[in-house]
């Protein structure tokens, strides 16, 4: 455990570290993929095995999550309505992903996960006021199977890898359950807040966390999460600015995902 405690960073390493984090608060917490940059940074400038910084990098997430979820609530912005079957959904494939024990191609998920970030960037564009709009929260939609069906397979690749899955997520819930951008960010760090607590478990359990690392990511993250939920709240135009974050957040996955792996 003494291992999994120490942290080894040069002031420079320090400074990328409160760059980064509150980059990625800020990221996760209007948009996501944020995990696209924390997990080289706990790679290549800490020097952990990719299976120990995926298991690190759930810390930030949980953190980030909780500061958000905790900002929106004391704000009152917060809307669950119908979000009880997309948390139970996401939250059982999440504990499904995070168990998954099979030898993956690397390659060839990263070309599919590249190529959704393509279509998801075409989607965003093609037809904007599908994104922003005002229709009321429809729990129906949110209770149809094939709707439970696509929040569990989120949560099973939220629990599996995490990076790219507050994209997922969001997408659903506005296309889906027809939530604003705005509020749907509210649901999707309940969400994420919530499945990722038994994913870390298990990565915890497994020895593959790196505490020290975790948690100074972490304190950044959460200072992101903070400013970006209040910059949501107070600003009236919060969705539109949120629509082109997204697009540009997409277009940097997709080009991680095809051409810089």
């Amino acid at each position: 455990m003494p291992d999994f405690l120490n942290i080894d960073l040069t002031t420079a390493e320090w400074l990328l570290f409160l760059v980064a984090g509150v980059v990625t608060g800020v990221i996760n917490t209007l948009a996501g993929s944020g995990s696209l940059i924390t997990l080289p940074i706990f790679v290549f400038v800490c020097g952990l095995p990719a299976p120990i910084a995926n298991g690190t990098n759930r810390i930030g997430v949980l953190l980030q999550s909780a500061v958000g979820l905790a900002t929106y609530r004391k704000s009152g912005a917060m809307d669950l309505g119908g979000s009880k079957w997309i948390v139970t959904a996401v939250i059982i494939g999440a504990v499904v992903g995070a168990l998954i024990a099979v030898d993956l191609n690397e390659e060839a998920m990263n070309t599919t996960l590249g190529l959704l970030m393509v279509f998801m960037a075409i989607v965003l564009l093609l037809k904007p006021s599908r994104w922003i709009h005002d229709m009321e929260i429809d729990s129906a939609r949110s209770n149809h199977p094939l709707a439970i069906g696509t929040y569990f397979l989120i949560g099973v690749y939220g629990g599996f890898i995490q990076a790219g899955v507050g994209i997922f997520l969001l997408a659903a819930l506005v296309l889906i359950s027809r939530y604003t951008l705005r509020s749907g960010n509210g649901v999707k760090l309940l969400v994420v807040f919530l499945y990722t607590i038994p994913g870390l478990a298990v990565f915890f359990w497994n020895g593959q966390v790196h505490l020290g690392y975790g948690l100074a990511m972490a304190v950044f993250q959460a200072f992101g999460a903070w400013i970006g939920v209040r910059w949501v709240i107070r600003f009236e135009k919060a969705d539109v600015w949120i629509h082109r974050l997204l697009i540009v957040v997409v277009a940097a996955a997709a080009f991680k995902f095809l051409f810089a792996n």
